[in-house]
Order: C-alpha cells, then sequence, then structure tokens
C-alpha cells in the first residue's frame, strides 16, 4: 500500500512548496505532474504513485477553477478507487469559491498557525462556516472517507504567512498533523 496526502492545489506556489516540504519532512513529491488544471491522465498518476520510493506521496490535484467535477476530481477518484493505495489524509486549500464547491473538515489551521474549528479562507483566515471550506477541488473530498481533511489558505502565500522563504510554516505544519495522527491511529 503507498501512503498518499492529497494537495487540492496545483498551481506553482503549491508545486515549489511540496517539493520543499517533502525533501525536509520526507516522501515524494508528484508536483511535475500538477497542472492548472490538471491534464495528466489517471493511469500516469497511478503508476507514479506506485513508482515513488518514499513515502507519503504527494499529489497535487487543481481544478483549474471548473464548478463541478473537474479534472482534478476525476483524478482524486481514480486514486481513491485503487486498492493498493491509502490516502491518509487530505489538504484542503482555500479558494475564493463561495458556496459552490465545499468539504467537510477536520479542521482548519489560520495564517497565524493555531487550530481552528472553523474554515479558512484564501488568506488563512477563519471564516463563519463550522467545519467546512469553499474551495476549487474540494468537492469530491466531501464524498469520501478520509481519516483527516486539513483546511488551509492559499500554499505558500497567505500574505507571506506561508512564505518558502520562511519554510512554509503553515503547509508544513498541516502534513505533520496528517502524518502525526496517522502515527496514532495505526498505534506507531
Amino acid at each position: 500500500m503507498k501512503r498518499v496526502i492529497l494537495v487540492t492545489d496545483g498551481d506553482a506556489y503549491a508545486k515549489r512548496t511540496i517539493d520543499y516540504l517533502a525533501g525536509k519532512i520526507g516522501g515524494t513529491s508528484l508536483s511535475y505532474l500538477a497542472d492548472n488544471p490538471m491534464t495528466v491522465d489517471a493511469k500516469a498518476m497511478i503508476d507514479a504513485i506506485h513508482a515513488a520510493e518514499v513515502e507519503p506521496v504527494y499529489v497535487l490535484l487543481d481544478d483549474g477553477g471548473v464548478p463541478g467535477v473537474g479534472s482534478g476530481e476525476l483524478l482524486l477518484q481514480s486514486i481513491i478507487d485503487d486498492a493498493e493505495i491509502d490516502v491518509i489524509g487530505a489538504l484542503a486549500v482555500a479558494s475564493h469559491t463561495q458556496n459552490r464547491e465545499w468539504s467537510r473538515i477536520s479542521f482548519s489551521i489560520d495564517q497565524d498557525g493555531e487550530l481552528q474549528p472553523f474554515g479558512v479562507d484564501k488568506e488563512g483566515v477563519i471564516t463563519e462556516e463550522i467545519g467546512r471550506i469553499n474551495g476549487d477541488t474540494v468537492y469530491l473530498l466531501d464524498q469520501l472517507d478520509l481519516p483527516l481533511v486539513v483546511a488551509i489558505g492559499d500554499i505558500g502565500k497567505m500574505h507571506g504567512k506561508d512564505a518558502i522563504e520562511i519554510g512554509s510554516p503553515i503547509t508544513e505544519q498541516a502534513i505533520r498533523l496528517i502524518l502525526e495522527r496517522e502515527g496514532s491511529r495505526n498505534g506507531r
């Protein structure tokens, strides 16, 4: 079983940040397959996940603003359907999409690194929504039985508070929480 962390963003900032954090925390970033919107086919993505030598495997998915089930979510469904892939958690990245696509979340991490029961916006500022986030590629997350969905603002941005120059601390915290929770779930 390949352990996967899903990331619902595929822009240049997200790619750079996930590459950096995979090097720091450990794991394999498949950012080279990400696009905005996604253009890679499901077979190529699944083959890349299975070929990854170091886990977790970070899979970036992005619909590029397409409402409903877009290319990123079609890939997500293929990943979930593969019996040899274990999705251990997801980073649900906020967008400016208001009340069009949303997902339930386990919790959010705001731009100051505080865990919140509320959703967050693209800047990492908490919203009025308890337990849900508005985003671009999050619609399908809500229909899946994922162990942990952590909402964060726009990766590598959030008014500079997640900039790679300072170590992308918000995204790093979210990934580390997924790994810690996975460990406690599995008795590690």
